[in-house]
């Protein structure tokens, strides 16, 4: 299984409209994904690791799949749509992570 991750920095100036990513942006993936997308989960940043520290992401969405094959064969498709809906929710550019689940 693996896992993509993405992160998306809580830095100043930067916006994030949750409503929008949970209701709109995050089902727009699962459905382009289809059933590679085995599970999606996302995080809402509060805090960071020293008492009151802001938390250095906004969110961060997590993406599982299979292989990074399926992963590519049903994100890739509609890469342009999806990244494209970016604008629509926040001004961050987001850091993406492939990672192996152990």
């Amino acid at each position: 299984m693996i896992r993509v991750s993405v992160l998306y920095p809580n830095t100043d100036g930067n916006t994030f409209d949750h409503e929008y990513f949970l209701a709109t942006h995050m089902p727009l993936v699962a459905d382009r994904c289809g059933d590679p997308l085995r599970k999606w989960e996302v995080d809402r940043g509060i805090a960071g690791g020293e008492a009151g520290a802001p938390a250095p992401y906004m969110a961060i969405a997590h993406l599982t799949f299979d292989s990074v094959d399926e992963f590519n064969g049903s994100f890739g498709p509609h890469a342009d749509e999806i990244l494209g809906d970016i604008p629509n929710y926040t001004n961050a550019t987001p850091v993406i992570q492939i990672s192996e689940v152990a």
